[in-house]
């Protein structure tokens, strides 16, 4: 079912994910060819098939971005039979991936242990707020908790703010660990033969991203919110310009980028403090004024493009429509048009990584309709005949 040709071709996951974190990391899999089959039922449907407060809409959105190339099946794994299906399912991967709170596996009768009877080489990632040990592992978490359990929330904002709430940035974070870690286990068990379990803490992946914050905490020193400054750069940040809502970000990063930066602003005297970088970080505030006052008046996109010409680090701060309306992208797939019969086209992100071997990357299909591959699945992958899977949808085993 899916390419020969890519990456992960031949690799198979029974993907029994929720939310965002874990769907995102078996999608990024799915996207170098892996064949993702999604677990859900109707009663338990992925929470990307409806509305959904804790992401910030009342209404059902795409789930293109954590789900498209999926193949969906329906098990009701409250029922012991459809628990024997979801291992026999098992038996046929090379991959189990779940996002559920610390037990839960192990109370449906999946866990590590009862896996490793279906296949003795299984890899099973487990995704999870604080891990599967350790006295916070029953706390359930969402994005923005990962951030403020990590610290990462802590160091993001100005000094003299609040911290900032991470919302899809962590799920999207945890989901590219979740899958570089799975990616080692599957390449370990290839080497060894034996099973492996991925345990991995979404609150632990905000942390590693504030490492050098926590080498001074562990000194005694206390680390400040930078805002958008920077401790060896200046001027650093984002600068409004004559357009409303049109930023310019900035970042000079030597003596002679300084200097490019007031020939093309026009500004031939400044004040002789800031003719080092050491003396414009040590003097960050004035200089941000200072620029910030240059900026006020300027085209964004002109400006910038001036900027970079000369050799300055400089770019719009560009909306999600300069993103969509973006060549770059598109032309390197990084961003492709999906469609579908009765749906009309809409953007999706394709794959990140490009493969001088392969095209067979990326979205090749939309998000299934929840059942939509039984046939496939049931019939071909696990052998169950039509009166089989009549009589289990009877029964509400397949539902």
């Amino acid at each position: 079912m899916t390419p020969s040709q890519s990456p992960l071709a031949g690799v198979r996951i029974a993907d029994f994910t929720i939310h965002a974190a874990g769907p995102f990391c078996t999608h990024l899999l799915s996207q170098m060819g892996a064949e993702c089959i999604k677990i859900e039922s109707r009663t338990r449907p992925d929470a990307f098939r409806k509305p959904h407060a804790v992401y910030g809409r009342m209404q059902a959105a795409t789930f293109d971005q954590v789900s498209a190339n999926k193949l969906s099946v329906r098990l009701n794994l409250k029922q012991p039979e459809a628990v024997a299906l979801a291992k026999r399912l098992v038996a046929l991967s090379d991959i189990a991936a779940e996002s559920f709170r610390p037990g839960v596996m192990a109370r449906l009768g999946l866990g590590f242990d009862e896996l490793r009877q279906a296949r003795s080489d299984i890899v099973l990632l487990s995704l999870s707020a604080s891990g599967q040990t350790g006295p916070d592992s029953h706390f359930a978490g969402y994005a923005p908790l990962f951030g403020a359990w990590g610290g990462l929330g802590w160091m993001t904002g100005y000094s003299d703010g609040p911290p900032v709430e991470m919302r899809h940035v962590m799920d999207h974070s945890a989901g590219m660990h979740a899958a570089l870690a799975t990616l080692a286990a599957l390449h370990q068990r290839r080497r060894t033969g034996a099973a492996q379990h991925v345990d991995l803490a979404a609150r632990e992946v905000a942390s590693a991203m504030v490492g050098d914050a926590l080498v001074l905490a562990s000194v005694g020193q206390t680390p400040v919110r930078p805002g958008n400054a920077d401790l060896a750069m200046s001027p650093h940040g984002v600068y409004a310009t004559a357009q409303a809502d049109r930023w310019i970000t900035l970042a000079i990063r030597s003596d002679s980028e300084w200097l490019a930066l007031l020939r093309v602003l026009g500004q031939t005297r400044t004040d002789g403090r800031f003719a080092t970088g050491s003396a414009r970080v040590r003097y960050a505030a004035q200089v941000d004024q200072l620029v910030a006052q240059w900026l006020a008046d300027c085209d964004a996109d002109d400006t910038a493009a001036r900027l970079q010409e000369a050799g300055v680090c400089a770019h719009v701060s560009w909306s999600l429509q300069d993103i969509a309306d973006d060549p770059h992208l598109r032309e390197r797939g990084a961003l492709v048009e999906v469609s579908a019969p009765d749906i009309p086209a809409r953007l999706a992100v394709g794959a990140a990584g490009r493969f001088s071997g392969t095209t067979d990357v990326g979205i090749r299909r939309l998000t299934p309709a929840l059942g939509q591959d039984e046939d496939y699945v049931f019939g071909e992958l696990l052998g169950l005949d039509s009166s089989q899977r009549a009589d289990l949808e009877a029964r509400e085993i397949i539902a």
